[in-house]
């Protein structure tokens, strides 16, 4: 094994080092990338990229990798003190879009991510979104999906490759210019008062005091999944589920449901029958506790799974180390009592583009590796290492007994070797996610507290800076024995209600605890609210708005607590993109002012619309009916005009469409052979072409029953100015 200490040097400054260290590292990192190479990126500020490469034989090839790359390479000590605007802690997907609307708002930002790459799990294999309504995905969270949609030849996409989210979450990176700052994690923060005013990191993977880094900045952001920047600086927070009786909920705490459950009756013991044989492995000896009661209890863990089909791009999955088939003894036990029809029995199998997955937890037994996770939120590193380690063990052990073991059926076990880990994925990391899905670990009680009221509407946020629509959702607990038989408790899932608005207030610790914080991924929430708002898109819309109330923070010298709100709202509605671009513009059925309806329709509130509501019409032409969709034009500029439709059954084939540019009626037919959804998502934006509209109101689309042979659907109609 070869070991190359390089030193690059980029003499540009502190800006965009990600973007400019390439120069100097990427093309060695490229070098690298068909090899079994791990890159230790030691530091990454002023200039200074310090990597450590260790080099094995390149995959297919016989000669080890000369690295060559460019720039003056010299031994000099990292830097030890940074100060900037604004520190922002946690490369997730939230963190990177935090960082890129604080830069380009003027704003000197480094972003920290204690890992090695940036995104969280939307690059770690959740490429399987969970949206439950697109409507609640805007700026620059919907300019993520568009770029990934961009990538595939669409409009906007919803499932992808753990590879492409990263290179455009890197992207983001390069186009604003700020600072990264991996493989360096948080071990102090330093108050005076109630302000925060530095943070010391150390080297995530070879931590000695000799390479901490302190970070001055005027306003933190906390973009973990684990909060680890808001405990340590004294915040308050809880873990685990409330009472349902701590604020008046219906659906949290202890839940003992039947989604994810073992329905058949199966024996807990190593023995059948004989309790002193012991328990299986994955059983804990607990007490059903009464439905509602609080505990400490997190919902599962779990490592979504990115395999490949194709055969040039697979590698075989083989017996990984600390294989213990006894932790599947429960699965033979659970198919004894249902027999096994395929794969997909046990796995949530969502396929992604070029022949991969998305694979999730199915059933009672599965990917989760149900109360095996409960030290992980307070848990010191070594305790997190050990625990991911065990979720990895246990996952990679899964696939390989599914596929080996001669208690599996041999139909399954072929089913299942016609998968394997994708060469080209997760290169640096064995071609595995270096993401585990931290589902929920610690949650701020902030200035206010999310609940599941404001999930069903029954109260609304008046301060609300994004939306989430997902269903109220939590995976199981604990696996336990209940009347003799093993069952999973913790499972919940709530859908059914509409978009709702997420309370700024929700995203600021209480003003006497910090001051100059903001926590957009562990916000203050219950565990079932969380359950809701937990999503990756809502998570950089919330970090998006964080970024503007920072800004804002620093420009009137005031608390987080004291930002205009409404003024971020102004913001991300004129400058969605937080790049003064003119804003596309959104005309739902919901807006009053801007739809002329002639005719009755129904309004529907199902999930499959855009929004709260749309509209249908299911009397096939018999009475003319129509919605007129009038947006408001301020910019003189060619727009592609897009139609939402959402799929839903007996629908006409034909939707019939007029489109007025203020000069001349373009009529357009619809096929809905041509909405193709992928996703979970129940509708897609449909092209009606391309139109030079002229600022004010005379333009229109509008959308008819003519000539329908089923039901019409009148929901939402976008138009997007040309760039």
């Amino acid at each position: 094994m070869k070991k190359l200490l390089l030193i690059g040097i980029c003499f540009i400054g502190f800006a965009s080092i990600v973007a400019n260290s390439s120069n100097v590292v990427l093309p060695l990192i490229e070098q690298l990338s068909e090899s079994r190479a791990n890159i230790n990126l030691y530091s990454h500020l002023n200039g200074i990229a310090k990597y450590e490469i260790n080099v094995d034989r390149p995959v297919g090839k016989t000669k080890n990798i000369n690295a060559v790359t460019t720039g003056v390479c010299m031994d000099l000590p990292a830097a030890k003190t940074e100060e900037v605007d604004i520190c922002i802690y946690g490369g997730t997907s939230a963190g990177v879009i935090a960082a890129y609307t604080a830069k380009k708002m003027g704003k000197s930002v480094i972003l920290i991510e204690p890992g090695r790459h940036l995104g969280g799990m939307s690059s770690g294999g959740l490429g399987f979104t969970d949206i439950g309504n697109k409507y609640v995905v805007t700026g620059l969270a919907r300019d993520f999906y568009r770029r990934i949609g961009a990538h595939y030849g669409k409009f906007e996409q919803w499932i992808f490759e753990p590879k492409v989210a990263e290179e455009i979450f890197n992207d983001y990176v390069k186009r604003a210019g700020f600072n990264v700052l991996f493989a360096n994690r948080l071990i102090k923060v330093k108050k005076e008062g109630n302000l925060i005013k530095e943070i010391t990191l150390q080297n995530s993977y070879n931590p000695t005091d000799a390479t901490n880094i302190i970070v001055r900045a005027k306003v933190f952001m906390d973009c973990t999944y684990e909060g680890d920047m808001m405990a340590r600086s004294g915040v308050s927070y809880t873990v685990g589920r409330e009472s349902n009786s701590l604020y008046g909920e219906s659906v949290n705490g202890v839940q003992f449901m039947q989604g994810h459950q073992f329905v058949a009756a199966i024996d807990p013991y190593k023995i059948s029958g004989d309790p002193k044989s012991g328990l299986l492995w994955g059983i804990n000896d607990h007490t059903l506790e009464p439905n509602g009661t609080g505990n400490k209890k997190v919902q599962s863990y779990n490592f979504r799974i990115t395999l490949t089909n194709v055969p040039a791009n697979r590698i075989p999955i083989t017996k990984p180390k600390n294989y213990d088939p006894q932790k599947y003894q429960l699965l033979l036990r659970l198919k004894e009592k249902e027999p096994w029809k395929s794969i997909e029995d046990v796995f949530i199998w969502s396929l992604m583009p070029n022949g991969k997955t998305d694979i999730n937890n199915r059933g009672g037994f599965s990917t989760d590796m149900i109360g095996m996770n409960w030290e992980y939120p307070d848990g010191d590193y070594t305790t997190r290492s050990r625990i991911i380690q065990q979720y990895e063990d246990y996952t990679k052990g899964l696939l390989y007994f599914v596929g080996n073991d001669p208690h599996i059926p041999e139909f399954i076990r072929t089913e299942m070797k016609q998968w394997g880990y994708p060469k080209d994925e997760y290169t640096d990391n064995g071609n595995w996610s270096p993401q585990l899905y931290v589902r929920e670990a610690r949650r701020m009680v902030g200035e206010l507290v999310m609940t599941e009221h404001y999930c069903l509407g029954k109260t609304k946020a008046t301060d609300g800076v994004g939306l989430a629509a997902y269903g109220m959702d939590s995976h199981n607990c604990d696996r336990l024995i209940v009347n003799g038989h093993v069952k999973n408790e913790g499972n919940v899932e709530v859908h059914g209600f509409p978009p709702y608005a997420i309370s700024y207030s929700a995203l600021i610790p209480k003003q006497e605890e910090a001051a100059n914080l903001l926590v957009p991924v562990c916000l203050s929430a219950s565990h079932i609210a969380y359950g809701s708002i937990r999503m990756e898109p809502v998570f950089m819309v919330l970090a998006q708005s964080s970024a503007i109330a920072a800004c804002q923070a620093i420009d009137k010298n005031v608390p987080v607590q004291q930002v205009d709100v409404k003024e971020i709202q102004n913001i991300l509605k004129s400058d969605p993109l937080s790049d003064g671009s003119t804003p596309e513009i959104l005309v739902d059925n919901e807006d009053s002012d801007l739809v002329n309806i002639t005719g009755d329709w129904k309004e529907e509130t199902s999930r499959e619309g855009y929004g709260p509501t749309y509209l249908k019409d299911g009397t096939k032409e018999i009475t003319p009916k129509s919605i007129r969709f009038n947006p408001m034009i301020i910019k003189n500029t060619t727009y592609q005009v897009y139609v939402y439709l959402p799929k839903i059954l007996n629908s006409s084939t034909k939707t019939h469409v007029s489109i007025y540019d203020g000069e001349t009626v373009t009529e357009k037919v619809v096929d809905m052979s041509d909405l193709l959804v992928e996703g979970q998502t129940f509708g897609e934006w449909l092209p009606l072409g391309r139109y030079n509209l002229k600022p004010g109101n005379k333009a229109y689309v509008e959308i008819s029953n003519k000539n329908a042979d089923g039901a019409t659907v009148a929901d939402a109609v976008l138009f997007v100015p040309d760039k």
